[in-house]
């Protein structure tokens, strides 16, 4: 039995509207597209890997307006490809979410050029190319929605992960550079910052962090950092969901610019 992601209050919502999310194969990019599938929307999910067919297969099966694709979101043609495809599709945009990430853990002593360079390329330069590609498309919309992922490490780098603090407090600064930018052509620019979220980046984080932090066994050092959540819980995937969902909603119409945290309460500002 599929799960419905999306709160019914967005139940028709974006009836007649399209999105492209990006990282949307599975976790909360799949999250994402579905919820805005169930909310009435056509969607485009974007993996580089072969599972974001079969996601949007499902997704088709329960009766959602869905497709896949792959593509590499570092890949300037690649990215142009992606929205010659929305264009073919919809001849116009209203919803781009730049989901993608990916995150690893190393000393300082460790850590290559090459593996600070590939973080970057996919949390910060490949949301510039999905901005970039899209907003033609946004435009003609008139009332075009980007969201882009950041995350606490936006708001205060951790330990051993000085490339993923770097490019996701790079996220916050696009954001509000193209929200200023792209604000007479109708289009809103958020970002969302997620804490603690029960997917599988988590489980790596956990075990690695753990590992540097003092010899956690795998578990420990999650329930430690879950137990300090005012909220006490790790957010789950269509937590996040139902944050864009309002973010791209009417009745968001006056935001742009922001880094909207959803995380329990680790981050309050």
């Amino acid at each position: 039995m599929t799960t419905t992601v999306a709160s019914p209050m967005y139940a028709g919502h974006f009836a007649g509207r399209s999105a492209v999310i990006t990282g949307a194969g599975r976790g909360i990019g799949l999250a994402v597209g579905r919820a805005f599938a169930e909310s009435g929307a056509s969607v485009l999910l974007v993996d580089r890997d072969a599972v974001v067919e079969d996601a949007a297969e499902q997704l088709r099966a329960d009766g959602l307006d869905a497709h896949g694709i792959r593509a590499d979101v570092t890949d300037e043609a690649a990215m142009r490809g992606v929205f010659a495809e929305a264009d073919e599709r919809w001849s116009s945009l209203d919803v781009l979410v730049n989901n993608a990430g990916i995150i690893t853990i190393s000393d300082l002593d460790d850590l290559s050029l090459d593996d600070f360079q590939r973080v970057l390329a996919v949390n910060t330069t490949a949301m510039f190319l999905g901005c970039r590609e899209a907003a033609p498309l946004l435009r003609r919309s008139r009332s075009g929605v980007i969201l882009n992922a950041a995350s606490g490490q936006a708001r205060q780098g951790f330990i051993f992960t000085p490339h993923y603090a770097a490019s996701k407090f790079g996220v916050i600064g696009l954001t509000q550079s193209l929200a200023k930018e792209l604000a007479k052509d109708g289009i809103r620019v958020n970002a969302y910052c997620p804490g603690i979220v029960q997917t599988d980046m988590w489980d790596y984080n956990d075990r690695e962090w753990g590992r540097r932090l003092g010899h956690y066994a795998p578990g420990e050092l999650i329930r430690e950092w879950i137990d300090a959540i005012p909220l006490k819980r790790p957010a789950e995937a269509k937590d996040i969901a139902n944050l864009l969902l309002f973010l791209a909603s009417d009745a968001a119409e006056y935001i742009t610019g922001q880094a909207v945290n959803i995380d329990g309460g680790m981050f309050m500002n």
